[in-house]
């Protein structure tokens, strides 16, 4: 089954000059880690899934899901009452 291409929108962020340099990054460089971090920030408050936010990021979803541990956040996204729920699935499991 073949998927169509999904229209793409932009969105423009000011800053001010020189702060990737200040940065020690490229211009290309820092517009990456924007659309990184933007695209994590989002999948850390689970607005998005991680393809998504992976196709965000412009990156594979593996790739995505390993650059998270580099800025701190967990990879498996669960709340506290879904955890609440796969450890008294696993108690009922193995009693």
């Amino acid at each position: 089954m073949r998927t169509q291409p999904q229209e793409t929108k932009q969105a423009l962020i000011s800053y001010p000059a020189g702060l990737p340099q200040l940065l020690k990054l490229s211009d290309l460089q820092f517009a990456e880690e924007l659309r990184f971090l933007a695209a994590a920030k989002l999948f850390e408050l689970g607005r998005l899934t991680a393809g998504k936010a992976a196709r965000l990021a412009e990156m594979d979803r593996v790739t995505f899901l390993y650059e998270l541990g580099r800025i701190g956040v967990p990879a498996i996204n669960l709340r506290d009452e879904e955890v609440d729920a796969e450890i008294q699935a696993a108690r009922e499991l193995f009693g």
